[in-house]
């Protein structure tokens, strides 16, 4: 056998060197880049290791290890899964920064490669500096955090243990089913460590997409399922993305006359101009799309999870006698609310489902109903994103920044968002023409994720316009990428909403009868001045242009000079705090406390109890 003694961290780099991945007939690298934040757990091993092979492999200078990590998990879902990144930091609080952003990749089940640096395997000099002890456990470290929101965790206290623990590492990112991070702790000492590989280690391996065929029993079980509906509904999640289904998905329901809501994940499955498209569904849904799921017999979801918000706490769908397909590659997802599991590729399963119903068509008075609530909703949607009229006293509402938006917009731009208000509204509004024009995270809905997150896209997506839609709250709390995406020359467009706090929760807090308390600057205790940020300041520090918008036909007018930028910008927008979308949307269980002082809470749980009551039951 031929060997080549190399440090772990050289045969790290070399064996992630050897990674590729085909798509359409072309073959390009698998690992696309590597962020990182250098410290003195990683810059001598894994940092001369990388900077050997910084001309086939770069390595990206991030600001904060938690955007860092968006970067590369917004990479990896705007590159449909096909390509990743790998972050590496030091260890202790640089390794702890990111759990986050895995928590991220995990609940969205994105490919992510990990690499934080841990404790001397040998350890001698202990306690290292920045090590975590635990007083009961002497194999405890910091890194230990990225257990729970791994899909595969291994530490390196040998050099040869990274042969098997890399092989595993490729199984979980390359898997549709158990596509997550995967976090391989690197021991500081090991790092540096010389061992004899095996040359076999670091042969090109090409990785293509694995399209499993669902169980042939499971097939005729939802096809007969479906030919006894009558007003079936899809779900289209994320996995009809990740698949690249989305064809097959509007075939089937095109030739059937079948509506399809679509969950965050999924927004941009299917062109919102199509007359089969009812747009988001659940919470912050449409009123077409839940207008449908009120009614529907059969639910067939498509690559989804169904999350509380797409199924509306399971509150939403009126009839007790519906039933569920579940079509997904991860049988965990399968299996939820007693659903008949279809376990497969969602673009096989779609194309076996077609050619089986060739002759079945539902009866035309479900699809006109379809086509009916469908341009109910289009023309309130209208109403709420026109721009304000000549007597309004009031700050613009998200929604029609939103509209101002899209009205100087092209089917190829990706709106990329997160948290807080605008995810219901950007649901409800956006139309994107084109798959994966819609980049929501919405699984995590981290704040934060937003700007990091669309510096990612830009990386996957550089010919296409990425605009970032983001209230103040999150910009404050992770707003350092901007820099980054000016360094490295991605472009970015940031619309800023301004509307002074946490508006969003602030509403929410309302709405269960509690105060308004501790979420708008207003609100805040122990405020001894009133914080008037200068945005534009901000944004200008940080190395991009910036300017500050009156009004929406500005914001207009200053989107259109941006495009024509290349370079960073921030447009700042003074929004109102109050004003949402009340057309569509639907319950969304917060519990509201069955004992209080205050009568508007005693009222919101009698509220709370009446929708909990129609709740399906049988998770």
């Amino acid at each position: 056998m031929k060997t080549i003694r190399l440090t772990t961290s050289q045969a790290l780099v070399r064996a992630m060197l050897a990674q590729k991945t085909e798509f359409d007939g072309h073959v390009e690298p698998f690992f696309a880049a590597v962020w990182a934040i250098f410290g003195h757990g990683n810059v001598a091993g894994l940092g001369e290791a990388l900077y050997e092979k910084r001309d086939v492999l770069p390595t990206l200078r991030a600001h904060n290890e938690q955007g860092m990590v968006h970067a590369a998990t917004a990479f990896a879902k705007a590159s449909r899964r096909r390509r990743v990144m790998a972050c590496t930091s030091s260890i202790g609080p640089g390794s702890l920064n990111m759990v986050t952003g895995a928590a991220v990749a995990h609940v969205n089940r994105l490919p992510l490669l990990l690499i934080p640096s841990d404790v001397f395997a040998n350890r001698i000099p202990d306690p290292v500096l920045q090590q975590v002890e635990d007083f009961s456990d002497g194999t405890v470290t910091a890194s230990d955090a990225f257990r729970p929101v791994s899909r595969y965790f291994d530490r390196i206290t040998r050099p040869e243990q990274i042969i098997p623990a890399f092989a595993q590492t490729m199984r979980v990112l390359t898997d549709p089913a158990a596509c997550g991070p995967a976090t391989l702790s690197l021991c500081q000492d090991v790092q540096a460590e010389a061992f004899d590989f095996p040359e076999s280690f670091f042969v090109e391996r090409i990785h293509r997409v694995r399209r499993p065929i669902p169980d042939q029993r499971e097939i005729d079980e939802a096809v007969t399922a479906i030919s006894k509906a009558s007003r079936p509904l899809v779900i289209a999640g994320g996995g009809v993305l990740y698949s690249e289904a989305e064809k097959e998905l509007l075939t089937f329901c095109d030739a059937k006359g079948v509506p399809i809501g679509e969950s965050q994940g999924g927004k941009s499955s299917v062109p919102s101009s199509h007359a089969m498209s009812m747009g988001g569904i659940g919470v912050s849904g449409t009123g077409a799309a839940n207008a449908m799921a009120e009614d529907a017999d059969l639910l067939i979801a498509v690559g989804t999870r169904l999350q509380d918000f797409t199924t509306g706490s399971w509150g939403l769908f009126k009839n007790p006698e519906m039933k569920i397909i579940a079509i997904n590659v991860q049988p965990f997802d399968t299996v939820k609310h007693q659903a008949l599991p279809v376990v497969g590729d969602a673009r096989v399963t779609l194309e076996i489902l077609s050619s089986k119903l060739n002759d079945w068509r539902i009866d035309s008075s479900w699809t006109k109903k379809a086509k009916q609530e469908r341009v109910r909703w289009l023309d309130r949607s209208s109403v709420h994103q026109a721009p304000p009229k000549t007597d309004q006293t009031t700050l613009p509402s998200d929604a029609q920044v939103i509209g101002a938006v899209q009205r100087v917009g092209r089917p190829s731009d990706i709106v990329v968002c997160a948290a807080g208000g605008l995810p219901a509204e950007l649901q409800k509004h956006w139309q994107p023409e084109e798959a994966g024009g819609y980049h929501m995270e919405y699984g995590f809905s981290c704040m934060g994720y937003e700007l990091a997150g669309a510096l990612g896209v830009k990386m996957a997506q550089p010919q296409r316009e990425v605009i970032v839609m983001v209230g103040d709250g999150s910009y404050l709390m992770l707003n350092s990428e901007i820099a980054t995406s000016v360094m490295l020359g991605h472009k970015l467009i940031v619309v800023l909403l301004d509307n002074q706090g946490y508006a969003c929760i602030n509403r929410l807090q309302q709405e269960c009868g509690s105060a308004p308390f501790n979420n708008m600057w207003e609100d805040s205790q122990r405020m001894v001045e009133f914080p008037h940020i200068d945005f534009v300041k901000h944004a200008q520090g940080l190395g991009a242009f910036s300017e500050k918008v009156a009004s929406v036909e500005e914001l207009s007018s200053a989107l259109t000079e941006a495009r024509n930028r290349n370079h960073t910008s921030v447009i700042v927008i003074d929004t109102d705090p109050k004003k949402i979308t009340e057309d569509g949307g639907f319950w969304w269980d917060v519990v509201v406390p069955e004992v209080s002082s205050r009568e508007q809470v005693r009222e919101a749980r009698s509220v709370y109890e009446t929708f909990r009551a129609h709740q399906r039951l049988g998770n």
